[in-house]
């Protein structure tokens, strides 16, 4: 996300397939040795201390860059799909198959939507994220060459739900570019509630400063209040957050984030997409699209199929490794 994405930001900071490449990762890390084995398994078949000023993006807004006009107080809740222009049926997953991931459920979070921009009014309601009240929704960033999050994350997550589909895993998606705007934070979150889903991640890229660089994973902190409870996700959350970040790491080659958590891993408490979660979920930020290293690379389609394949791996071990 960027200072513009809906729910990884904090006041003051900036706002911000053709043939799969399996990623050869490190065998250090026997998790990661799984990921890689199910990723050449799933070819052979033919299936393809945070800085003060600097926020992430990931979904939630906190910074004063974004083109939106002030959030207004006098609506509450947030839209369901049909409400929002979409089916009723955006969220409901594909058809899964068989392989090491039957009978498992993930929930993909694209993060943003193209058509924010063009619903301020809607995306600008505040909504109970349990400790707080915070905007719908937010527009997100982009590369300086108009490259958009909204579509960088949808890429990224198709690809990543072919992957998984071809090994088993039955994949939801919050949105899947069918609808006007959002969803809302609270909704993305309650989707994949609904879902029952064994695990998700919502996918964003950051808009900080062009001289910050890198990539992060974001897990939800403990949080008990009003409709958050993150208490029976905290330490799950944790191990999958682990693993996305050593095997994006490993798989796109990506550096970890130079302006915001450490190694790679930033743990927050006001993002509604985690609070309200009630399954083990993560945010990653895939870079910064404001750096020109890092927005070379999110543009390249091969680079975003890696980026993808590194979820999927980091999903893969996670489930098969008796969680």
């Amino acid at each position: 996300m960027t200072g513009t994405t809906t729910e990884n930001q904090q006041p003051g900071r900036p706002r911000r397939a053709a043939r799969l490449r399996i990623a050869v990762l490190a065998c250090t890390v026997p998790a990661l040795c799984v990921a890689g084995w199910y990723g050449r398994q799933a070819l052979a078949d033919g299936h393809g201390a945070r800085p003060a000023a600097v926020a992430p993006s990931v979904g939630e807004p906190s910074d004063g860059t974004r083109s939106l006009p002030p959030s207004t107080d006098d609506a509450s809740g947030s839209p369901s799909s049909a409400d929002a222009g979409g089916s009723p049926s955006a969220g409901s997953g594909g058809p899964a198959g068989s392989g090491p991931l039957a009978g498992r459920t993930v929930l993909l979070d694209p993060g943003h939507n193209t058509g924010n921009a063009a619903h301020t009014t809607e995306i600008n309601r505040p909504v109970d994220i349990g400790n707080a009240r915070k905007e719908c929704d937010t527009t997100g960033t982009s590369t300086n060459a108009g490259y958009s999050e909204a579509e960088y994350t949808l890429d990224v997550v198709h690809r990543a739900r072919e992957i998984l589909r071809a090994r088993g895993a039955n994949v939801v998606l919050t949105q899947d570019g069918d609808r006007p705007w959002g969803p809302c934070i609270d909704e993305r979150a309650r989707i994949g509630n609904t879902a029952k889903a064994d695990a998700a991640v919502s996918v964003h890229a950051d808009g900080a400063p062009g001289s910050a660089h890198g990539f992060h994973v974001i897990m939800p902190g403990k949080v008990v209040a009003g409709a958050a409870d993150t208490s029976g996700i905290v330490d799950p959350s944790q191990r999958l957050g682990v693993l996305l970040r050593d095997t994006f790491k490993a798989g796109t080659g990506e550096p970890y984030a130079t302006y915001i958590g450490k190694d790679g891993l930033d743990t927050r408490t006001d993002l509604g997409g985690l609070n309200l979660s009630r399954v083990p979920k993560v945010f990653i930020e895939c870079g910064n699209m404001r750096n020109a290293e890092d927005a070379g690379r999110m543009t390249d389609p091969q680079w975003r199929q890696k980026a993808a394949q590194a979820v999927a791996d980091a999903l893969t071990a996670y489930l098969t490794a008796g969680h």
